[in-house]
């Protein structure tokens, strides 16, 4: 019997050292996360940058931190299964009235993976399904804040109880004029209600955290009445007087899908109970997966657990085939996908055609600087997995020829696991939501107007689809050059139109810092055989950029050399590009709207910042 005592003991100090590691993790990263808003009230724009920066890091270094202690302490990897299940059993014990349980146990699977090796990767030694419900857990610290808050305003107080709101959250700045500003909501709200009849339970309901993001601060909420529920978001920012105005208000699952979108920067938000904060925001988004509802949150280590465990069901109940993705390929990427699933699969290949220079390390460079930059709603998040299998049945072989052509390092197709079950072993892959390539969605267009009458509705639409895009495209480009980002190979195939119609970059392996380039005019020829030249006869830096050179390959179409002309002819001037980079390295943080101009309560631009 002391042996068994002796591996209980061993196996319970394991699962308490883990633990002690993850209450670690969550402390420091909701410290973190609460300090923003004090930057926030202090205008420290580039320290609220620096630390959505530096959060993301957070998790992948608690991770090494507790795997060495285990090793150091108890010689972890060496342990027997036997220890190994006691230590998952002793864990679920130490969940009981945990305030996080569903993060904790995503830590442990992050830890116990990196110790032990595969063979160990069984249900019995990580939390394939969560052990421990997340419903209705509360924080019952003493003065703690429920999860939201709720007001019970009258039709002639709902002024009077939208600043009570803004009140409650405490903010060290004065406001220009809040009495107008919870007026400008008030009527709002009285104009997204119209005339119904306010029931008995009529509430808005108020999440207790601020949901800050940049240069804005969110309050996040919904109002409730008889059996209807309405999400809204109340944007705070800052004037050019450093003083707080409300800018907007925002209603609807539309707004509320575009705030929270997966190519957003995370927010910050200080939160005891974060499964609460998800269950909140999922009633106001109900099409939104749990898994961006995390990322969003900045729990991206939980989004991509739920994420994986959501793909898993739907390889369960689907018979499709992965497949090449449709649409240009890639020279740096291969991309495939499944048809009925929400996502796309990329994986660096091995080698590359002579004008990419680069490595596979400098492109999983730029992935991450994305993921940790300001995305500003138009690069797309990613998921990034390494060792991950797919069922061999579920592949095409075409598909399977593809990744042996182009990235046979990356390839594993085996028994791995000894169940006669063939797999497709992925070594390094990245995932993205789906999106409509801009360059189909405008040829689309011109395939519906081919043949038809300038007056024909068919045309119509199909010149109304191609403002959209082409104007929408340039938008992009213009809020990725406001967060310092030059997208460098700048072609339709690499931008992607969302279900909300936004486009959205998504090809990274060329992004630099706007700051980092040097934007150029052409230099004028200096003699006849220069002009005629069909070669460069200039010389060109390696971080050199020509803007009016990029017409030639954008803009061969004439609808959309109109479109583009009209709306961002400035994008093929080296002032434009000069302009913004001379600015941010001054140090300035320019403004992208998470929401359309004519929401604003006040729309001069001049006015307020956000970002």
């Amino acid at each position: 019997m002391f042996p068994q005592r002796l591996d209980s003991t061993v196996a319970y100090g394991i699962a308490k050292a883990m633990m002690d590691g993850f209450n670690r993790h969550y402390r420091l990263f909701r410290t973190e996360s609460a300090r923003a808003k004090h930057r926030f009230e202090t205008a420290d724009w580039h320290g609220q940058q620096r630390a959505q920066r530096e959060r993301i890091e957070f998790y992948d270094l608690r991770v090494r931190e507790c795997s060495r202690r285990l090793e150091r302490e108890f010689k972890a990897g060496k342990q027997p299964m036997e220890v190994w299940q006691q230590v998952k059993l002793h864990y679920i014990g130490l969940l009981v009235d945990h305030h996080q349980p569903e993060l904790a146990e995503t830590f442990f699977n992050s830890v116990t993976t990196k110790i032990l090796h595969r063979s160990y990767f069984q249900n019995d030694f990580i939390f394939v399904r969560p052990a421990v419900s997340t419903e209705y857990i509360e924080n019952d610290e003493p003065e703690a804040l429920p999860t939201y808050r709720s007001y019970y305003p009258s039709q002639s107080n709902l002024q009077q109880v939208i600043a009570q709101i803004i009140d409650d959250f405490d903010l060290r700045r004065p406001f220009e004029n809040l009495q107008r500003d919870s007026g400008f909501v008030a009527q709002a709200m009285h104009r997204r209600l119209g005339d119904v009849t306010l029931r008995a339970n009529f509430q808005l309901q108020v999440l207790s955290g601020l949901f800050i993001r940049n240069k804005g601060a969110y309050i996040v909420g919904k109002i409730i009445n008889g059996f209807t529920e309405e999400p809204f978001a109340l944007p705070l920012l800052h004037n050019k007087a450093a003083k707080l105005v409300i800018d907007a208000a925002l209603f609807g699952e539309a707004d509320m899908l575009i705030l929270f979108s997966f190519a957003r920067a995370y927010f910050m938000v200080d939160m005891e109970v974060p499964s609460a904060f998800v269950q909140f925001l999922r009633s106001m988004m109900p099409r939104k997966p749990r898994n961006e509802l995390y990322n969003a949150l900045g729990l991206q280590k939980q989004g991509k657990n739920l994420f994986y465990r959501d793909f898993l069901h739907h390889l369960r109940h689907s018979t499709d085939k992965f497949r090449i993705a449709p649409g240009i390929k890639g020279m740096v990427m291969l991309v495939f996908d499944l048809p009925s699933f929400p996502y796309v699969f990329k994986v660096i290949k091995d080698y590359y055609p002579p004008q990419k220079d680069t490595t596979r390390e400098q492109i999983k460079g730029k992935y991450l600087l994305v993921k940790q930059h300001d995305r500003v709603g138009r690069m797309a998040d990613t998921l990034e997995y390494s060792g991950v299998a797919f069922p061999r049945a579920r592949f095409d072989d075409e598909l399977i020829a593809e990744i042996e052509k182009f990235a046979p390092s990356q390839l594993e197709i085996s028994d791995r696991d000894g169940d006669g079950q063939i797999e497709v072993i992925l070594q390094h892959v990245y995932i993205e939501r789906r999106m409509i390539p801009l360059n189909i969605y405008l040829q689309e267009a011109f395939d519906l107007s081919q043949g038809c009458a300038p007056d024909d509705p068919a045309a119509l639409r199909a010149r109304e689809q191609i403002e959209r895009g082409v104007v929408e495209y340039g938008n992009a480009i213009k809020d990725l050059v406001a967060a310092n980002i030059f997208p460098g190979d700048m072609l339709w195939k690499n931008f992607g139109i969302t279900r909300h119609g936004k486009v959205v970059f998504y090809d990274y392996d060329e992004i630099e810092y706007i700051t980092d380039c040097n934007f150029r005019r052409v230099p004028e020829p200096r003699t006849e055989e220069e002009e005629m030249s069909g070669e460069i006869w200039y010389t060109v830096g390696p971080k050199d950029v020509f803007p009016e050179t990029f017409g030639p390959f954008l803009l061969g179409n004439p609808a959309v050399r109109e479109v583009f002309m009209r709306h961002h002819g400035d994008l093929l001037e080296a002032d434009f590009w000069q302009g913004h980079k001379e600015r941010i390295a001054q140090g300035h943080v320019f403004d992208v709207f998470p929401y359309d101009q004519e929401k604003r309560f006040i729309t001069t631009a001049e006015e307020t910042e956000l970002g």
